[in-house]
C-alpha cells in the first residue's frame, strides 16, 4: 500500500494500491475501510481517473463521493 498524499489535509483517504485493472483505497473511518474499485465496478475510465488522482494526491476522496459513490467491487 502507498500512503496517500493528502495535499490539501483533510481526506479521508490513508492509502491505496493500484494493479493493471483496479485501484484499492483505505479510508481513515467506517466500519468497512477498505474498498475495491475495479473494471468491472466502476468501470475502466472512472478507476483510471481515480489512480491519476491518487497519484496526484489530491482530489481522490471527492471523486469517490461525487461521481463514484457506492459504485465499488468490495469493500471489507
Amino acid at each position: 500500500m502507498k500512503p496517500y498524499r493528502n495535499v490539501n489535509g483533510n481526506s479521508n483517504i490513508v492509502s491505496y494500491e493500484i494493479t493493471e485493472d483496479s485501484i484499492h483505497v483505505v479510508f481513515k473511518s467506517g466500519a468497512q475501510r477498505n474498498y475495491l474499485y475495479n473494471y468491472t465496478s466502476p468501470g475502466r475510465a472512472i478507476v483510471e481517473v481515480m489512480k491519476v488522482l491518487a497519484d496526484q494526491g489530491h482530489g481522490l476522496n471527492t471523486y469517490i463521493s461525487s461521481t463514484v459513490k457506492t459504485r465499488f467491487s468490495k469493500k471489507w
